[in-house]
């Protein structure tokens, strides 16, 4: 991943995770390098497939389910945001 994000875009992108969840968690408590999957913020399939949708809608990226990148994009709420300022259209 070439770019990598501002601290302004990982809270904003930590913002839109923690309100299309409902998580009951603040854009401080979400430290970057922890995954999102397991004992980070122990999101399921599901959730990222919530995620993925509103990530749709605000930046104009796909992220398909059978992509064999989605391990490495969901590792960690920076390698997130960064691929998504990577690869945003709008």
């Amino acid at each position: 991943m070439a770019n990598t994000a501002s601290q302004e875009f990982y809270n904003e992108i930590s913002t839109l995770v923690i309100e299309t969840l409902n998580l009951e968690v603040t854009t401080d408590e979400i430290a970057l390098d922890d995954p999102l999957y397991g004992d980070g913020l122990g999101l399921d399939s599901i959730d990222i497939l919530e995620i993925a949708l509103v990530v749709s809608k605000h930046y104009g990226l796909q992220l398909r389910a059978d992509s064999k990148d989605n391990h490495a994009i969901f590792s960690s709420m920076r390698h997130f945001a960064d691929y998504i300022q990577t690869n945003r259209t709008k």
